[in-house]
């Protein structure tokens, strides 16, 4: 187990990441892709993403289980229906989706080829994996059956 697993909330990962690309859209010029362009698919993307984040906290707070990413060993329940039937991780994924607004919004290339790919891989080594282990080992067989059926991210 690496010290960072299960160490960083992911609100935090996300704000880094967001300031790297902000930094990297800052290094790279100005943007060759059109203000209304970009807002318009921006929007589009962060309302998805907002929209997908809170479908997974409902989903958490109906079952009456802990949204704490820190602590996934304190799960009250699996949840495997609404928007968990689809993906394992709806709350990353809205985050990810945020983030690939923040990209559109700045217009370059190195955000969305540097940075959404540093948060997935971070999020899968350090969050993800160390979450899907002390889920196993909570729920057993079921979480594996579940593993099998519904996508990581999508």
């Amino acid at each position: 187990m690496s010290k960072l697993e299960l160490r960083i909330p992911p609100v935090a990962v996300v704000l880094a990441c967001a300031g790297a690309m902000w930094l990297m859209a800052r290094a790279s010029g100005p943007s060759a892709v059109a203000a209304n362009v970009r807002a318009g698919v921006a929007t589009l993307l962060a309302l998805a993403g907002i929209a997908l984040a809170v479908a997974g906290i409902r989903e958490f707070r109906v079952a009456r289980t802990t949204v704490n990413p820190l602590h996934p060993e304190q799960a009250a329940a699996m949840v495997t229906g609404g928007i968990y039937a689809r993906s394992r991780n709806p709350m990353y994924l809205g985050m990810f989706c945020l983030l690939a607004a923040w990209a559109a919004w700045l217009g370059r290339l190195a955000p969305f080829v540097v940075g959404l790919p540093a948060f997935v891989l971070y999020m899968n080594r350090f969050q993800i994996r160390p979450e899907e282990r002390a889920l196993e080992q909570r729920f057993g067989p079921a979480f594996g059956e579940y593993a099998a059926r519904v996508r990581r991210w999508l």
